[in-house]
């Protein structure tokens, strides 16, 4: 019975096809001196968004409604080409633009599932239809495709239309051609994509939407698994290739983390910049942006980011997960459940999953692209207070609940976390001439455009110290300056607002200490009484030599305790002062702009730094700096092995901002951490908590492989031995720095401002 059936099927096909021959002979002298010209194939000028790179050449963001990257076809692994013949057109070089043998097996196919399941359309059809025609599913249309595959194979070599083909389909998340999703989907070009990747893109073009492997997981590997099947049948891979690839777990980046380095904020500095300058052109013109930043350190400062908030909220507390999902007893249903709930976006590398158990020493759950992971015991412990019977069922943790899990770095043990609220950034430039080498604004571009680090203003804290006490030195204060760390009481008139009684930090004092030691410890007594020995407006005046907003720092003696307002790229750019000798660098985030045949548009000069400080008070505010780093606040630092490390902590009132700003002759970097509507951050969170580790994370990068490297002290500055309690000159005491104009002689003490001067 089968075998007859099958007997009619194809006599039907058969005489289908006949009569489909006899139609196409008919209307093709009636259509085909009515086809377009083939200029559009034959002067190929797609639209090609802006694109913007690191100074080493590394894509770092895309501008434009489709994200595009023309490929010469000997660019294209071969495997990746024997990937799309096996999906798409076994016989591409066979046939001359229709596949006879295809239609009719198409038409038996149809036939016996009584409905149009196949298509038989061809590569050269592809081309047509996606440069020409609708995607419309008439009579018509197909006619027309088909006469202008005809035509196309007169006019272009095969390799010439399988290039077009390869440049041009869609296949998905705003990328067109195989360049494009090579990035998008695997974060790589095209050059390196391997034959289990190739096969999951040559899945693509049959249903982008469908076969996505960032939305739709499990339906992209089943379409990749019947490529690599017809991949092999076809004799393209052996059997150890198929099984190999069969096996291999992918690594589907998507949009989020689709390059190298997300360098949004940065991205988008540039995109107003090259907007305001060339118009809406920059969308498809192809053009070329080369930036300051370097991929390496752009990467670290993004990995030190996410870390430091991973790590903020862990302290404070895990809140219990984002949604419960019901989970059928039956795997398939269960299987589709899991996929529904995890359609979230990934935050950051924050990524949703759903627990399936938990144990008693571990958490079970799985991801988006169903891999199954593990979560040690510490985040049972991290999580305990939400495993309560007694913790309301919407955030209690239990099997089925949606949860947001982080591995901050390969190897390391998955984490459980959540989105935050609190932002942080981080911003590094060269001191010498004031290029940007790294640039974090923000926890997550997609959830918060706000760029902290050019848009924020806010309060700096002890961050600000330095320039006070620079001014200091000026006054003719020196490091052996001793000033009492005792209560003080400012009038109103003063402080610009209430009678003030300020605190240190930590609440203890210690009585007389010398300027060093205060700095040191960031004591917020002695600064007080160090810029009532400085004077406010000479202290205002002097800050505004680094590049602050002269409006933004109030004349009062808050501005001791950094009371005023910058943005983190402002305190970088006043740090590289004295990291520079006392030259203040002008930041600047571009090299150069080109089409997209790399002919220059637009080049970029560092401008020289300019002389603002005495290269002297730079050096010794660097030597106070460094001890900040080796037995201060900052201490922490120490561990990175380097002793060309200067930089001070920052912490406003309330721990509503944490800071650490830091440096060394070859890079400035700070990092700041606070919530976008100023609120405490939390009992304990100081900038040597929540920022400091940052910092050290970008910079442990950064200078790797780079060379340690002295302060050059510069002529007119003495050294003199003094006793480190009291700054009075010791042949036995501890080596100081003084202008020597200000060195000590045997004077006798003199109490200035509660001060005594050696």
């Amino acid at each position: 019975m089968n075998r007859q059936w099958w007997h009619y099927a194809i006599i039907a096909a058969g005489g289908l096809l006949a009569a489909m021959v006899t139609v196409v002979g008919l209307a093709a002298a009636l259509i085909y001196p009515s086809l377009p010209s083939l200029e559009t194939l034959t002067d190929y000028r797609p639209k090609m968004p802006l694109r913007v790179y690191s100074e080493e050449g590394g894509l770092l963001a895309e501008f434009g409604e489709e994200r595009r990257s023309v490929v010469h076809l000997h660019e294209v692994p071969m495997t990746l080409r024997q990937a799309i013949l096996a999906a798409e057109d076994d016989r591409f070089y066979q046939h001359g633009g229709i596949d006879t043998m295809g239609v009719l097996r198409a038409a038996v196919s149809n036939v016996v599932s009584g409905g149009v399941k196949e298509g038989a359309s061809t590569i050269t059809m592809q081309v047509a239809r996606n440069f020409f025609l609708s995607s419309e599913k008439t009579m018509r249309r197909k006619l027309n495709e088909a006469l202008l595959a005809i035509k196309i194979e007169h006019a272009l070599s095969k390799d010439e239309i399988f290039e077009l083909y390869i440049n041009q389909i869609y296949l998905g998340q705003r990328a067109y051609g195989f360049a494009a999703a090579a990035q998008t989907y695997f974060g790589k070009p095209i050059g390196q994509i391997d034959i289990a990747e190739a096969a999951m893109l040559a899945g693509l073009p049959k249903a982008p939407s469908a076969y996505n492997p960032v939305v739709n997981p499990a339906r992209a590997k089943s379409r990749q698994l019947y490529v690599l099947r017809r991949m092999h049948e076809l004799g393209y891979i052996n059997a150890a290739q198929y099984a190999k690839a069969k096996e291999q777990r992918l690594q589907i980046k998507g949009p989020a983390r689709m390059y190298g380095a997300g360098a949004n904020h940065l991205a988008e500095m540039v995109r107003q910049y090259v907007y305001q300058r060339y118009g809406e052109q920059i969308y498809a013109s192809g053009m070329r942006v080369y930036t300051t930043v370097r991929l390496v350190e752009q990467k670290a400062a993004e990995d030190a980011v996410r870390a430091g908030v991973v790590q903020f909220n862990r302290r404070r507390g895990y809140p219990g997960p984002e949604a419960q999902v019901r989970l059928p007893a039956e795997a398939e249903e269960r299987a589709h459940a899991i996929a529904n709930a995890l359609r979230r976006e990934e935050v950051n590398g924050l990524l949703p999953a759903v627990v399936t158990a938990i144990e008693r020493k571990r958490i079970k759950a799985r991801l988006r692209d169903g891999e199954e992971i593990v979560l040690p015991e510490s985040e049972l412990q991290f999580a305990k207070a939400t495993l309560s019977p007694r913790t309301p069922a919407a955030k209690r943790l239990q099997v089925g609940s949606l949860i947001r899990v982080v591995q901050l770095a390969p190897g390391q043990p998955w984490q459980l976390t959540y989105l935050p609220q609190v932002e942080a950034a981080l911003v590094a430039i060269s001191p010498a001439d004031g290029a940007i080498r790294a640039l974090v604004g923000g926890f997550d571009f997609a959830r918060n455009q706000y760029n902290h680090v050019t848009q924020a203003w806010r309060q700096p804290g002890s961050a600000f110290k330095p320039f006070v006490y620079s001014a200091a030195l000026e006054r003719g204060i020196t490091p052996a300056t001793v000033f009492d760390d005792a209560p003080i009481e400012i009038d109103p008139a003063e402080t610009g607002d209430q009678l003030w009684d300020p605190k240190n930090y930590d609440g203890t004092m210690d009585g007389p200490i010398t300027v060093r030691t205060a700095l040191t410890k960031s004591k917020n007594l002695v600064s007080i009484r160090l810029l009532q020995a400085t004077g406010i407006e000479a202290a205002q005046a002097h800050a505004q030599r680094f590049g602050f907003t002269p409006g933004r720092i109030p004349p009062y003696l808050t501005m001791a305790l950094g009371a005023g307002e910058v943005t983190p790229l402002q305190l970088a750019t006043a740090y590289a002062v004295f990291a520079n000798g006392g030259r203040l660098p002008r930041p600047h985030f571009m090299t150069r702009v080109t089409d997209k045949d790399g002919r220059l548009l637009e080049k970029f000069a560092a401008q020289a730094a300019e002389p603002v400080l005495d290269p002297r008070n730079a050096f010794v505010m660097t030597t106070m700096l460094q001890d900040v780093v080796r037995r201060g606040t900052a201490a922490a630092a120490t561990s990175l092995g380097r002793g060309d490390l200067a930089g001070k902590t920052g912490t406003t009132n309330d721990h509503r901002d944490t800071w650490f700003a830091g440096y060394n002759p070859d890079r400035v970097a700070v990092s700041w951490m606070g919530y976008d509507q100023p609120k405490p951050m939390g009992r304990g969170e100081t900038g040597g908590l929540a920022t400091l580790p940052v910092w050290m994370h970008y910079m442990k990068v950064a200078l790797r492989g780079v060379p340690e490297r002295a302060y050059p002290m510069p002529d007119g500055v003495v050294t003199i031995n003094v006793a480190p309690d009291t700054g009075v000159p010791d042949p036995d005491g501890l080596p100081e720095y003084f202008f020597q104009e200000y060195a000590p002689a045997a004077l006798p003490a003199i109490d200035l401002w509660g001060m005594h001067v050696p």
